[in-house]
């Protein structure tokens, strides 16, 4: 199947963990620039990115992506996006994936997933990927989203605490090698929306979950939206949030980390 989709991506400058994400420096090169250019290959209509700040357009000079500036206020990449979608005049049905800008690594191939997951599922407001949780260790860490899935893959809730609780098997905490029978999934935070989602999106107020978890896509849910989970065909590699994921980034780009 193939969808037509473009991409767009949140490139916000004043970055808690990590002041100045998006000009950071990976393989000397900052790192908005390794996402943008991850992004013409996944065969998208147009590649735009939505930033604040007149360095992280300039950035992205030299290569064929445009630079939309946005509000320095939102409180997320899905309002950025909306915005963009806003100026850009899109119509309703115009299928936008959400590639956050501190993920060098993402495999061109999930974003086309994710567009197609959207549109196969015509009952889906949103559309997402995950994979499966390798062990105890992840599943118990705050940075590491996960999701439980109805029986037709849609998303029943996103949390950073480690869920579904086995009750059994957690009676001491979680272990490091998870019980059999039970499906943990890790969050894999690329997004796909119709535009017409993101005007009703914007419209909504932030709500308790979305604030204690501090996870966009929790205000979907709580107004009642529906969020299709799709397994991912690749895992992608590590995203950068810290100063200590942008010298494993360093690592990997030399071809001695994992």
């Amino acid at each position: 199947m193939t969808v037509p989709f473009r991409v767009v991506i949140p490139a916000r400058r004043a970055a808690s963990r990590l002041p100045d994400k998006p000009l950071r420096l990976l393989a000397g090169e900052p790192l908005v620039r390794h996402v943008a250019r991850h992004a013409l290959e996944t065969g998208a209509a147009e590649v735009l990115v939505a930033v604040d700040d007149e360095d992280v357009a300039a950035a992205l000079e030299g290569l064929p992506v445009r630079a939309v500036m946005t509000a320095p206020e939102h409180a997320s990449g899905t309002e950025r996006i909306a915005e963009v979608a806003a100026r850009e005049g899109w119509p309703e049905e115009t299928v936008v994936v959400n590639l956050q800008g501190d993920e060098p690594f993402m495999p061109p191939a999930l974003p086309r997933q994710v567009a197609e997951a959207l549109v196969a599922h015509a009952r889906a407001d949103m559309a997402t990927l995950c994979a499966p949780l390798r062990d105890g260790a992840e599943l118990a860490d705050p940075h590491v989203v996960k999701v439980v899935r109805d029986a037709a893959g849609f998303a029943l809730y996103f949390s950073r605490a480690p869920i579904p609780w086995h009750r059994g098997g957690f009676a001491e905490g979680v272990p490091p090698v998870l019980p059999p029978g039970c499906p943990w999934w890790r969050h894999i935070g690329l997004y796909a929306y119709r535009v017409g989602f993101l005007r009703r999106y914007v419209g909504w107020p932030s709500t308790p979950l979305e604030r204690a978890e501090s996870l966009e896509q929790l205000r979907a849910l709580w107004h009642g939206a529906r969020i299709y989970v799709d397994e991912a065909a690749e895992l992608p590699g590590p995203g950068i949030d810290t100063e200590a994921d942008l010298l494993r980034a360093e690592a990997l780009q030399r071809g001695d980390g994992a």
